[in-house]
């Protein structure tokens, strides 16, 4: 055995990695650690928004082009408001089409505002059809804001702005602060998944040989190539 055989020389540790990189198991992730509070409806998809403690839970049908969606954030202050908006034209606040939930008389409501300007919050149609708007008050302080919405056909992302409020004030939202965590709730939602150019696809001889497990064994044998170059290098 030669001297420092038992130390792994550098060179061989990015060999090691691919090794077990190829042996390695692959995840698909899923919204078990983003359960909503109410928990009584399913959606395909979520993800952590990156402010104001939000998530976001949705389902896109390409078959009618509707969206259905569950915001969950809280408040910015007891009896304040929360909101979730698709902005058509634009990816600010001005432009958009605002769902806005809040308790009112000890029972949540959900009401419509298209936000022409930062100026103008008027409770209004939006120009595009929601329904099934519903929202409850979670146990963890949270609220959910439900509902459903048609887009664009053939649509890929869209522009989603959230933000939460203090209060409601004769029937209006009050203004929500404007520290860096409001200002900073915009982003784009992708409804449609962008893959990634994949590799040439062995041939049918190939794939009919192996079952269709080709690129399994042909991982294997390479795994165990580079075990064996390993063990040569070391103990050798």
């Amino acid at each position: 055995m030669k001297m420092g055989s038992l130390f792994t020389p550098p060179l061989l540790l990015p060999l090691f990695c691919l090794c077990l990189t190829l042996f390695s198991p692959t995840h698909s992730t899923d919204c078990s650690s983003l359960k909503l509070s109410g928990g009584k409806k399913q959606y395909s998809n979520c993800t952590h928004l990156p402010t104001l403690n939000a998530t976001l839970h949705f389902t896109y049908n390409a078959t009618n082009s509707s969206l259905s969606i569950a915001f969950s954030a809280p408040p910015a202050k007891a009896g304040g408001w929360i909101a979730w908006a698709v902005n058509p034209t634009g990816t600010g606040m001005a432009g958009s089409q605002t769902l806005l939930a809040f308790k009112n008389n000890g029972s949540m409501v959900v009401k419509t505002y298209n936000i022409s300007s930062y100026s103008s919050i008027v409770e209004g149609k939006l120009s595009f059809d929601v329904w099934d708007l519903e929202a409850e008050a979670g146990s963890d302080g949270k609220m959910i804001l439900y509902g459903s919405l048609k887009i664009e056909e053939s649509a890929e992302k869209l522009n989603q702005v959230w933000q939460v409020g203090p209060g409601i004030a004769d029937g209006h939202p009050m203004k929500h602060e404007f520290d860096k965590a409001n200002l900073g709730s915009v982003g784009e939602l992708q409804l449609v998944e962008k893959l990634t150019p994949s590799s040439p696809s062995p041939s049918p001889q190939v794939a009919n040989a192996n079952s269709g497990y080709g690129l399994r064994v042909t991982q294997l044998n390479v795994g165990f190539w580079i075990l064996g170059l390993i063990y040569f290098i070391v103990f050798m």
